[in-house]
């Protein structure tokens, strides 16, 4: 029955179709397994702080937390501790419209413009044709982590007035729905499009549509007092081989900008009513006559929309057949069994949320530090774990892995972008670069200001004031060195003269390293020089 009903779930053209296949699920594991799993990755890593919790058959049986909120501190992490879960909210934010479907206010094929009159995209065709549901699948044809400069790195001065404003001014590389290319300002206007359909707004209406009636009492969202609330864990970024504490926060949290896409904070507890309720389509809410989302609208959720990406490491580790997106979701299948997953990486944490609901199986963790190779290790070794039992690969396995991948890239970069990013650096001296000097802006991110400050040409964001840093000669080219250590994505500047006269007309921006985050969306930046220093 088991290799019957996975290899009918490998060669479904939809998710959800392997969502009704039958599948046999192992005997439950002894939680020595799991506990095997979580001291190693611990051990392994060093991590600041770990929750992890697995859900089985309806009931949590597995729930751990070690480590502290903030290193050295002594305080611990407990089942209680808030944590960012970044994207992991954008499938609370398609559970909410999902919820707003059923209530008949507002459909997945509207028109964005039928809910926010004043949206726009660079293409008017494209401002005309996109619906409520392009908005939550990455088809858009905008570059990947377009606009993101307008949301981190944090604290800026950005709004949503100001993402919807700048859509219209990114150009997209692909035509609209034929490239899969991950995005979150459009989860920001799809929030306002909920918003505006309930005639609240993102914030009241997530308490009042998920917090409330699936009991998660801990999340938050918008703003709220760190020391009235308690117990919140601290990013931490790494410096060598130890964790460090990160930007951290003040007594006052406050609302972002991007709360749809991934503002949201909660507790391992509170990721556990969450995990209940998905792999439970008859779970009902305490008070409640009906389950808190349609098995439609579940099932809708669920189904593949937009192809994605299979890597080769997904189909050496889990024999992957397909990958795709659906409404918030990541969909893909692990040696047959459909996987329902989404990760969240923001400022110093990590999460991962995996379903597979063929075994009514899940799990979800939360890590605040800078821990990519952690998370893939710990992820990976979960769900082999709970999909195949006793002797699947170690974190120990797969941590080794990843260790190969990254001494590869190592050696095939070797005299490449770290002979071209690390020579010494010579700053820009002011009477060398009057030319180049004045402000500049971009039509979406805004001024910033390349001028004189104390002896040296100087690189100022107005409305991201981490973008902050010194102008260098590397070879033939100028750099920005970023004032702040917490910006880890270098950026080349490049001066294009006009056409006329000599002078810089225009001044654009690019990664020093191809590879560094796409959320540093130097690329689609391009300023214009406005007026002159004061």
């Amino acid at each position: 029955m088991r290799k019957l009903a996975r290899s009918i779930c490998a060669l479904a053209v939809l998710a959800a179709a392997c969502a009704t296949v039958p599948v046999e699920a192992p005997p439950a594991n002894d939680t020595r397994a799991i506990d095997a799993t979580f001291d190693s990755v611990m051990a392994r890593f060093a991590l600041p702080g770990l929750a992890l919790g697995v859900v089985r058959g309806g009931e949590v049986v597995y729930a751990r937390t070690a480590g502290e909120l903030v290193a050295g501190s002594g305080r611990p992490v407990t089942g209680d501790t808030l944590f960012k879960i970044a994207s992991n909210t954008k499938a609370m934010t398609t559970g909410v419209l999902a919820r707003l479907v059923d209530a008949g206010q507002l459909r997945w094929d509207d028109p964005v413009t039928r809910h926010l009159p004043s949206f726009r995209m660079h293409d008017p065709w494209v401002t005309r044709e996109m619906q409520v549901r392009d908005l939550l699948i990455h088809n858009s044809g905008l570059r990947e982590g377009a606009g993101d400069l307008m949301l981190w790195p944090e604290p800026n001065h950005f709004t949503r007035a100001d993402v919807l404003a700048g859509l219209a001014y990114l150009k997209p590389v692909h035509s609209f729905r034929s490239h899969y290319d991950y995005d979150n300002l459009l989860y920001i206007v799809a929030g306002e499009v909920a918003a505006s359909a309930a005639g609240q707004p993102y914030e009241d209406l997530l308490r009042r549509e998920l917090f409330v009636p699936l009991g998660m009492t801990r999340c938050q969202v918008g703003e709220w007092r760190r020391d009235a609330v308690g117990n919140v864990a601290q990013p931490h970024v790494k410096e060598g081989n130890v964790y460090v504490p990160g930007a951290l926060d003040g007594e006052i949290v406050p609302a972002v900008t991007m709360a749809a896409a991934g503002g949201v904070r909660c507790s391992l507890n509170d990721m556990l009513h969450w995990l209940r309720m998905w792999l439970d389509p008859e779970l009902r809410p305490p008070g409640e006559a009906e389950p808190w989302l349609t098995v439609a609208r579940r099932d809708e959720l669920w189904a593949a929309q937009m192809p994605r990406p299979t890597s080769e490491r997904e189909r050496r580790w889990n024999g992957t057949n397909f990958s795709a997106y659906g409404y918030g979701w990541r969909l893909s299948d692990v040696d047959g069994e459909l996987r329902v997953a989404h990760t969240g990486t923001l400022s110093g944490m990590y999460s991962a949320v995996t379903l597979l609901p063929g075994s009514a199986t899940g799990f979800a963790f939360l890590i605040n530090g800078d821990a990519a190779d952690a998370r893939v290790a710990l992820n990976q070794a979960l769900v082999k774990l709970l999909a195949s039992g006793a002797g699947a690969p170690t974190v120990g396995h797969y941590a080794d892995e990843i260790e190969g991948e990254h001494a590869a890239e190592r050696d095939a970069n070797e005299g490449g972008l770290a002979a071209t990013a690390t020579p010494d650096r010579r700053p820009a001296r002011p009477d060398e670069s009057a030319s180049l000097l004045g402000i500049y802006r971009d039509p979406w991110f805004g001024e910033a200001a390349l001028c004189e400050r104390a002896g040296h040409v100087s690189f100022r964001s107005a409305k991201s004031p981490k973008l902050t840093g010194v102008l260098a000669w590397v070879g033939k080219r100028l750099l920005i060195d970023w004032d702040d250590s917490g910006v880890d994505a270098e950026a080349w500047l490049d001066l294009l003269p006009a056409p006329a006269g000599g002078e810089v007309a225009t001044l654009t921006l690019s990664k020093v390293d191809p590879d560094a985050d796409f959320s540093y969306d130097y690329e689609d930046l391009e300023f214009s020089r406005v007026r002159d220093c004061p």
